[in-house]
């Protein structure tokens, strides 16, 4: 099912939090990973443990101080062959800094990188307020009516399979339109249950190759005839460093650029490391406008 119109009406306000986000201008999403084996740390981060309280909140002060919207907590990495993480041992990863961050900056709007319904009703019951799945519900059959009952924004995502066997899993006929049809099959599940307040993440580095993420970028503006805002998740991912025959950490300057392209093409939200680079691609591409 391919978008013919790609002028369709795409909502621009999203319910959060008791208000709302506007995004006719473009947000930006800080990554906060609480886990010890994420693809990128930043550099003031001890690989070999988890990051202290005080460190989280460094980064996450920091990330508001730049202008990020949302700070998204994620305490199940979901690099390519990530560990297995039970779901308490997620929950007890996340509920700790959850509270910190929400008590010292209780007006942070935070989003928990879960794709499990007893992760995402633990954190809810914590402050946050809006629950970030990369399974779009096909890891757990109980997400959706967890969503329904919370009554909470749900940000969907295009994968296949797993973390751990996703990287198998990357043969498409035509990778735009079966992930387009799979958003399409996905939102009248979610708008059948009452669940309106709904963001799509195309899923870049989620069971592709390099060159079919280039082709989803390509075409991201088309995935606006599903009338929702997109989220465009390209922070220092192996298809912008593998490209510059680099690595994550030398990968800024490529992320500046394909998130620009993201913009261009209708991005509402971008999540990333580096909040001020992304601030600056919105501030210029607006002046476009």
């Amino acid at each position: 099912m391919r978008a013919k119109n790609t002028e369709i009406h795409q909502k621009k306000i999203l319910n959060v939090n008791g208000g709302q986000l506007d995004f006719s201008v473009p947000k930006v999403m800080g990554i906060i990973n609480l886990t010890p084996d994420s693809f990128y740390q930043p550099k003031w981060k001890d690989f070999g443990y988890l990051p202290a309280e005080n460190q989280i909140l460094i980064q996450a002060e920091k990330m508001l101080d730049e202008g990020a919207d949302l700070l998204d907590l994620g305490a199940y990495s979901s690099r390519p062959n990530a560990e297995r993480l039970s779901v308490q041992e997620e929950i007890n990863r996340l509920l700790g800094p959850l509270r910190v961050i929400k008590k010292t900056f209780p007006a942070a709007i935070i989003s928990v990188d879960t794709f499990r319904s007893d992760v995402a009703r633990a954190a809810i019951g914590e402050g946050a307020a809006l629950i970030n799945d990369i399974s779009a519900g096909q890891l757990d059959s109980k997400m959706f009516e967890t969503i329904a009952s919370l009554n909470v924004p749900y940000i969907l995502m295009h994968m296949k399979g797993t973390p751990q066997t996703m990287q198998q899993l990357v043969q498409y006929e035509n990778v735009f339109d079966e992930v387009y049809f799979y958003f399409t099959e996905r939102l009248a599940k979610l708008k059948s249950l009452g669940i309106n307040e709904l963001i799509i993440d195309p899923g870049f580095g989620f069971a592709k190759t390099t060159e079919q993420n280039y082709v989803l970028l390509d075409k991201l503006d088309q995935f606006k005839s599903l009338g929702l805002p997109l989220l465009a998740g390209l922070s220092r991912k192996s298809m912008v460093y593998k490209t510059l025959e680099t690595d994550a950490e030398g990968a800024l300057n490529g992320t500046i650029s394909a998130n620009t392209i993201a913009l261009m093409k209708g991005a509402s939200i971008l999540r990333v490391h580096d909040v001020k680079p992304a601030i600056d691609a919105i501030k210029i591409v607006q002046q476009l406008d």
